[in-house]
Parts: C-alpha cells; structure tokens; sequence
C-alpha cells in the first residue's frame, strides 16, 4: 500500500471537527430537537471514528520508529506516540458523555448545538496533544475552552450552571491572557514560537535576543506566566476556585467531559511544552529552580484537593475537589521529569506512568459524575444522605459506582491502584520518594470520602422510600461502559503502561 499523505495522520482531530459542522448543518436544514437519537448517533459515530483512527495509527507506531514524529505546517504541529495516546483518551471520554446525554437532554432544547460544542472542545482537545509552537497551543487552548464556557451555562434557567459558567468565563479569560502575555514575553527572549527553538534559546543563554542581561529575566516570567495558565486549564493550585462551582454548576455529562478530558489535554500540552520546549531541569533561566517550583505545586494541589473534598457535603462537589487531588498526582510526573536528566530512563517512565493515570482517571471519574447524572435524572438529592438506599434499588449502577469509588482512592485491585503504583515508583526511581511519601497519605485521606458514597448506597438506609422513574437506557450504558472500560484496564494495564512510556520516552530531544 502507498504510505497516506501526511496530513491523514491527524485524522482524529479532522473527524471530530467535521462531525462538530455536520451537526450544524443537520440543525441549519432541520432546526427541530425531534429527532435526537440522530443527533446523538452522528456525534457519537463520529467520535468513535476518531477514536478508530487515533487507537489505528498508536498501533502501527505513527510518529515513532525510525521516521520520528511527523511535523506538519512549518513545524506548528507535530503527531507521535504521546499525541496519539491522548487522542484516543479524548475520544473514549467524548463518546460516554455524548451516549450519555440523550437521555440527559430530552425534551431541552438546542440539543444540536449542545453536542456541536460538546464535538469542537474534544477538538481543540486533540489539537493541544498535537501543538508544537506556543502560538498553535494557545490557539487550540481557546479552541477547547470557548465552547467549554457555553455548555457550563447550558442550563439557562438553572442559577447555579449560569453563575459556574460565568465564573469559569471570567477567570478563563484572565488566565487565557496571562498565558499569552508569558508566550509573549518568552518571544520576546528567544526570538522564536517553535518549541524545539524555544528550547534552543533557553539552553544557550547568548542565544537569547538581546544577550543575556536583563532578557533572561524576561523569559523567567514569561515562563511563570505560562506554568499559571496551564495551572488553570488543570484546576491545579492556585488556580483552582473556578473548578467546584464550573464542576458542580454545569449539566452532570459537561463536569464529566471537563474533569477527566479538559484535564487531561491540559496535561497533555503541558508535557510537552514542558519537556520539549522549556528545558526545566536547568536553573539557566532567571536562576528560577523550576524542579522545586513543581514539586511544591504537586504537593500543595494533592493536598487541597483531598482535604477540600473531605469536607463537602454534596456528591458532586467532593468529586469536583476530587479532581484537583488527581491534577496533583499527575503532577507528579512532571515534577519528576523536571527533576533528572532528560535522557534518563526514570524520567520517561514517571511521564509515562502520569499518562497511564490520566487514562485511567478518564474512565472512572466520568463513569463517576455519569452516575451523579443518573442520579439527578431520578430526581434524587445531591447530599451522601440521599444516596442511602440506592444499592437495593439500582444494583447493577451502584456497583459500577463503587467500582469507581474505589479504584479513585487507588484500592487493588483496581485501575487507579495500579496507575498510581507505577506513578509512586517512578517517583521513586527518579529519586523522589517524598513525593511518593506525600501522594500515597493523599490517597488514604481520600478512601475516606471516597467511602463514604460506598457506605450511602450499600448500608445507609433512606430516611423516606425514593421512587425511581424509568431506567434511562442511553445514560445506563455509559456509566457500565465506563466501568467495564475501567475494569478492562486491569488485565490490560501492561501494555497501557509500556505504551505510554514508550510514547513519554519519545519526548526525549
């Protein structure tokens, strides 16, 4: 077979784009909300296109192997392992919200637009695993957020998604600003928005435009600058305020989507500026010790995050300061890579050890807000209290939730237990074990709140019977194909690992 023109290889992120406008021209030609099942069967065939093509390529090693990674449109773009990786995880976690908001949106309107957005966020998703140039992942971050602001708000008679979404628009703006004020700044200081070239500047201090007095300094900032902004996109610390009233306000399938994939592509575009385009591991830059700065944002966002969930009240709520402790494991990774010699084998395996925990994490914490989804599609309360009973009632649905419950706080023999084994030993081998230390005593305080769900649905009696309506089918399925996909992880666990560290490895310049 002839070998497919370049540009194919980001098939996954064209299939959810041209989906996105399908959907668009089938509300322009038909605007009435009648027909759903079409909606959500086009959106959802669409994205499990672009999960084909993303698992096709990973499999055959585009990007990797002796032709390297494929860069496209002057270097603006670059497609390898880690990209691909990612991909495949914003389309899984995509699919299950979108089978999950049939049932969830019935009978609302401007269901057309919903998925649309839904389609051109997961988008600019797989654009940032792919972005090469500052100028193309700022592009693509804003590609991801814009529509992110509009489906926070979509519940426009409900006061709490009105005031998430505009809390999250409001401090999206200022850290989309900060963000391209710090590209500005390291521009200014390297002369180039190509990371390799970024790289290249920071490395060599007499490369930097102007020599080294006073321009250093500049690009120091322009750093910090971009580190706050992704800081934000990973509702990491001290950007994290915007997440539980975003998470909490937004319809059920939206907190879902956000936490686990506008998380993960968060990450996934740090990784890589961070590794290819900002050499971390060296103090050349304003004499700035990056590997501590790290360190302590890994340690300090674990930390708020657990104990900030321990002390909700509300289901929802606990898994939106949940996920910031999770954005504080994955740090890990980072603050480990930072930390050594970029050419080390620990290094590589702690990045890609992060990887396998946010493809983990995509699965159980969505299954995890789809289950608080079927719960409010019964009308059950939002409180612990509320969910005493349901285990007798749902069975099959509270399994599934504890399922999740349990591999989230990382108990064996579950997925999170084995992501984040691997992510504490490559801490470990990396030669730091305090972080490992101060992640395992994150992950025992969250077995407490985690518990606690487990506790309401299986043991918990209901102060008052609680009569369910029908089983919502669509919304069913996506909360056990999450959890199938969760448990499916374990025997499979092996190679997810040694792909994303095979792909993490593939970072090293």
């Amino acid at each position: 077979m002839a070998p497919l023109p370049q540009w194919t290889a980001l098939a996954p992120a064209i299939v959810l784009g041209l989906t996105g406008l399908a959907l668009l021209v089938i509300d322009t030609v038909d605007p009435d909300d009648s027909r759903p099942a079409a909606l959500t069967g086009v959106s959802v065939i669409g994205t499990l296109t672009a999960l084909g093509f993303a698992g096709w390529f990973l499999s055959a090693g585009t990007g990797e192997g002796q032709y390297g990674p494929i860069t496209l449109y002057g270097e603006a773009l670059v497609v390898d392992g880690m990209a691909l990786f990612f991909q495949a995880l914003f389309a899984a976690v995509t699919g299950m919200v979108l089978i999950a908001s049939y049932d969830y949106l019935r009978d609302r309107p401007y269901q057309a637009e919903y998925y649309a957005l839904v389609l051109f966020a997961a988008t600019g998703m797989s654009l940032m695993a792919t972005a090469n140039s500052l100028a193309t992942a700022f592009v693509a971050l804003e590609l991801a957020s814009l529509p992110s602001y509009a489906l926070v708000g979509y519940l426009k008679s409900n006061e709490g998604s009105v005031e998430g979404g505009l809390k999250y628009f409001l401090v999206g703006a200022l850290s989309s600003a900060v963000f391209a004020f710090g590209i500005s700044l390291v521009y200014g200081a390297t002369g180039s928005l190509i990371l390799a070239d970024v790289a290249e500047g920071l490395r060599n201090p007499a490369a930097l435009v102007g020599g080294v007095e006073g321009v250093s300094g500049i690009a120091g900032v322009g750093i910090l600058m971009i580190a706050g902004g992704f800081a934000f996109k990973t509702a990491s610390v001290p950007f994290q305020f915007w997440a539980p009233e975003a998470y909490e306000g937004a319809p059920a399938p939206i907190s879902a989507f956000l936490s686990s994939a506008s998380k993960a592509a968060g990450f996934a575009l740090a990784f890589r500026v961070f590794t290819v385009g900002i050499p971390l591991a060296q103090e050349s830059v304003a004499s700035i010790d990056w590997m501590l700065l790290f360190q302590v944002l890994a340690i300090v966002t674990m930390t708020v995050g657990n104990f900030a969930a321990a002390t909700q009240e509300t289901v929802k709520r606990m898994l939106a300061y949940s996920s910031v402790g999770h954005a504080g494991y994955a740090l890990i990774g980072l603050a480990a890579w930072s930390g050594g010699s970029l050419a080390t084998v620990e290094s590589g395996s702690v990045l890609g050890a992060s990887m396998a925990h946010l493809l983990v994490y995509g699965f159980m914490n969505t299954g995890a807000f789809l289950f608080i989804a079927l719960v409010e599609h019964w009308g059950v309360g939002r409180r612990f209290e509320d969910y005493a009973g349901l285990g007798k009632q749902v069975p099959i649905a509270a399994t599934a939730m504890t399922v999740f419950m349990f591999s989230l706080a990382g108990l064996p023999p579950f997925g999170g237990f084995f992501s984040k084994y691997f992510l504490f030993a490559g801490a470990i081998s990396a030669g730091y074990w305090w972080l490992a230390a101060v992640g395992a005593a994150n992950s025992a305080l969250s077995l407490f709140y985690y518990s606690r769900v487990v506790k309401a649905l299986w043991i918990e009696e209901p102060d008052e019977p609680v009569e369910l309506g029908g089983t919502p089918t669509a919304l069913y399925a996506a909360v056990i194909v999450a959890a199938v996909g969760t448990l499916l992880l374990l025997p499979g666990f092996g190679p997810v690992i040694e792909t994303a560290q095979s792909t993490a490895a593939g970072l090293v310049p």
